[in-house]
């Protein structure tokens, strides 16, 4: 909630680079994963892989009524996320070669302390993969809901090859072809084809104790979201991408253990786009996110958890250029069964001071939720689990 005891239904521009932190819009949200797993007497095995999730999306503090979707706008109701078999151990395919088919987030990667996905093809399709290589094809209707216009329907051909060790690391790889299954439904402004790639390099804290991710994707076209994004959010309306637009996305983060009490995460992000999200041919922004989280073990059950970030969009959505400054400081006491960075279970009250400022004078400040003075307090607790 913010400093007025009042919950919020905004992410103050988290999705959008603008700031990282603990605060968030769901108030409740719970996901299951169900895994069922048969190996046959002939060698073949099976799995039945399963994603549901409630709350996601929901900003509401609920009471016992019952009715917890009373408006019927879709938000926070229980959804099948994920649902896909996947078959291994054939005789007549190659060793560790299997194929899977159904609805999917394949291949996702969620950057540190954004908690942006950055990486996936999240729909419904088929592949086949041997030892990390692997083609896929996954399609999708896109749009939100009841914005889905039939006869809209977008694939990504997806190549991939993964875990080649050099450098003192490891490379992954993909490559996404996407295109319109019938290109008369789309308008002139949209996007009917694209291509993507990335490559991601996986090693040590920069040659220090822990673990990194860095990545850089190309996209155009259907694939201007970050190159390799795939989803429901790749096409059908009037922002979406044109042909012509384009971006390059660079992504750096992970955690240094520095010594016995101290470990401290980081994630660097810049995008670039031109000609995408609705801008006009030529126009362009730009996006930028450096964020830091220290945290400090005071024991096995309790640690300190002190998050800065500094977030920049330069754009010219409008006939005037804009930059947009957005700071965000955060301390958070963990209450946890182990004060790991990635401990779990955990209790988590925090308080988030957003500042946020933009040097055109006519730009709506509250265009993502923040008052008009551009300051704002968010007081929370997070309980999280994994199991």
């Amino acid at each position: 909630m913010n400093e007025n005891g009042v919950s919020t239904g905004n992410e103050y521009g988290k999705p959008d680079y603008r700031l990282a932190g603990t605060t968030g819009k769901n108030a409740n949200q719970v996901e299951f994963n169900i895994s069922k797993n048969t190996t046959f007497q002939n060698g073949v095995w099976s799995q039945l892989g399963v994603r549901a999730e409630y709350g996601n999306g929901d900003p509401s503090f609920y009471s016992s009524t019952g009715s917890e979707d009373s408006n019927n706008d879709g938000e926070g109701s229980f959804e099948i996320k994920e649902a896909f078999m996947r078959l291994g151990g054939f005789s007549y395919l190659p060793e560790n070669a299997e194929i899977w088919a159904g609805r999917r987030f394949l291949n996702r990667e969620q950057a540190l302390l954004s908690a942006e996905f950055w990486k996936q093809s999240s729909g419904v399709g088929f592949g086949y993969e041997q030892s990390g290589n692997g083609i896929a094809v996954v399609s999708v209707d896109p749009g939100e809901k009841s914005e889905k216009p039939e006869g809209k329907t977008i694939h990504s051909v997806d190549l991939y090859s993964y875990n080649h060790n050099y450098l003192g690391g490891s490379f992954n790889f993909d490559l996404k072809f996407m295109m319109a299954g019938d290109d008369k439904n789309f308008g002139t402004n949209e996007a009917t084809d694209g291509i993507g790639a990335a490559i991601t390099y996986k090693r040590d804290y920069y040659g220090l104790d822990g673990w990194t991710t860095t990545a850089l994707a190309y996209g155009q076209g259907l694939a201007a979201n970050r190159g390799v994004n795939f989803g429901q959010w790749s096409g059908s309306t009037s922002t979406t991408d044109r042909d012509e637009g384009s971006s390059i996305f660079f992504t750096s983060y992970g955690v240094m253990n520095i010594n016995a009490h101290w470990q401290m995460a980081s994630e660097l992000t810049y995008l670039h786009g031109d000609t995408i999200w609705g801008l006009a041919e030529g126009k362009t922004v730009d996006r930028f996110l450096a964020a830091v989280r220290p945290t400090y073990k005071v024991n096995d059950n309790f640690r300190w958890e002190f998050t800065g970030s500094y977030g920049m969009e330069q754009s010219n959505w409008g006939a005037e250029e804009n930059e947009i400054d957005v700071y965000a400081a955060e301390i958070a006491a963990v209450f946890t069964v182990n004060s790991d960075f990635f401990g779990r279970p955990q209790i988590k009250p925090f308080v988030t001071f957003i500042s946020k400022d933009e040097t055109n004078p006519d730009a709506d400040r509250g265009d993502d939720g923040s008052p008009e003075d551009g300051n704002t307090y968010q007081f929370g607790v997070e309980a999280e689990i994994w199991f």
